[in-house]
């Protein structure tokens, strides 16, 4: 009796345990994502992304829009902690600021994937892996191209006075895509950026200062703007101004979003170098990896590229953003 009472116990043991791990293989897995905002096309194209491939692999994705706040990051980032999510997936709005929270992340034991947007905390321990674009090559890939486009038009050696339309103060597209294009210009003493100011990576602000640009009276050949949102808005303020965008004033963008794209088969931009928003795929497979306990490189960039008014209609409307 005995043994065979041991035998049933043993065999219950066994169903409970196989139930619970089959429970466990049937379980979602349960990330949370604070996301910057929705102040431009790339960014809701970057939320679509990550929605639809969160959605796509069974995720219950707790998402969280910060509103361009770091404080409703930081809140969301506390609320994630709270309900034990799986992974942990974060655009910082800005690079400072976030130690004590993600101090808080690390001690909960939850993976943090950083998507996009990095923090200025040393070294990477603090993350599994960081997802998204070389933002100091967009950069030198803005001035590469005026460089070029200005020996190219016979402007080689012309004084070009530049006007800059800055990101968010302190994000780390802003500051890594102005560090870039001033790496390649230094070199080009007649190019020189005479006013710059943030512009929010928002198409009213980027109108709002490109106007304040044009009424100091100064001369200006390019405009070089962070992002095309900011720049379609400056678009209207120098069209407003009685001047011709792409002509009279040489439009650079980054982002590669459609309306860039349609803004130069218009003829009213010049170029625009791409950063795709398409993250969620790789996420879902970060994230995927992560619970299968594998090994994530630190780094994963987006292939990306150069794209000017040479572009189709083809081109312009196979875009997915």
């Amino acid at each position: 009796m005995k043994l065979k009472a041991l035998l049933v116990f043993v065999l219950a043991a066994v169903l409970v345990s196989a139930c619970s791990v089959a429970f466990a293989a049937d379980r979602k897995i349960v990330v949370g994502f604070a996301q910057i905002g929705a102040e431009s096309d790339w960014r809701v194209a970057n939320t679509n992304s990550i929605r639809t491939a969160c959605e796509e692999a069974g995720f219950d994705l707790r998402f969280v829009d910060g509103q361009q706040r770091q404080e409703n990051q930081i809140k969301a980032l506390r609320d994630f902690i709270t309900q034990g999510v799986d992974v942990i997936g974060f655009s910082p709005v800005v690079e400072s600021g976030w130690d004590e929270v993600i101090a808080e992340i690390n001690e909960a034991g939850i993976p943090l994937i950083l998507l996009d947007r990095t923090t200025d905390i040393a070294g990477d321990n603090y993350f599994v892996t960081w997802i998204g674009s070389d933002f100091l090559e967009e950069g030198r890939k803005a001035g590469r191209w005026l460089v070029e486009y200005m020996q190219k038009t016979g402007r080689g050696r012309d004084e070009i006075n530049i006007v800059e339309l800055q990101g968010t103060v302190g994000s780390g597209p802003a500051i890594d895509r102005k560090k870039g294009f001033e790496e390649v210009i230094k070199d080009y003493p007649n190019l020189r950026i005479t006013q710059s100011q943030t512009g929010d990576f928002t198409r009213d602000l980027g109108k709002t200062v490109m106007e304040s640009f044009l009424k100091r009276g100064e001369r200006i050949d390019v405009l070089y703007a962070h992002n095309d949102d900011m720049a379609l808005g400056a678009i209207q303020a120098i069209k407003e101004a009685g001047l011709k965008p792409a002509e009279d004033v040489i439009v650079i963008g980054v982002d590669a979003v459609k309306g860039a794209f349609e803004a130069m088969l218009a003829g009213e931009m010049n170029v625009t170098v791409e950063c795709s928003p398409l993250l969620g795929p790789q996420f879902v497979e970060a994230v995927q990896a992560i619970m299968a306990g594998k090994e994530l490189p630190k780094i994963t960039y987006s292939i990306e590229y150069v794209y000017s008014q040479e572009v189709t209609r083809r081109v312009v409307d196979g875009r997915q953003f």
